[in-house]
């Protein structure tokens, strides 16, 4: 996994503030292996929250993230209860490393 220990501090911390102390964020793509290269953070948060709550938390979540881990790119997908599940999850839950 290509991000430092504080950096995954910091992405969980801040993903529970923003969506929940139950929140489980799943990092996939690129930056879940060290071999692999790529810049870009994705990120799978799971939230109780239903969806229309949880989007509309997404940018005040980057905001944050960026202010403590510096402007990156970084890519959020969601998954809550009220909404379908998508091929992203899936590949999200089979080859991403859990934060």
């Amino acid at each position: 996994m290509r991000l430092t220990d504080r950096e995954r501090e910091v992405i969980v911390e801040t993903a529970r503030a923003h969506f929940g102390e139950v929140c489980r964020v799943t990092l996939f793509g690129s930056r879940a292996y060290d071999s692999r290269r790529g810049g870009d953070i994705d990120l799978l948060i799971d939230t109780p929250m239903d969806y229309t709550t949880a989007a509309r938390r997404i940018t005040t979540f980057l905001v944050a993230l960026k202010r403590h881990i510096g402007d990156r790119k970084i890519d959020v997908v969601l998954r809550t209860p009220d909404a379908a599940t998508q091929p992203v999850h899936e590949v999200a839950d089979s080859e991403g490393v859990r934060l």
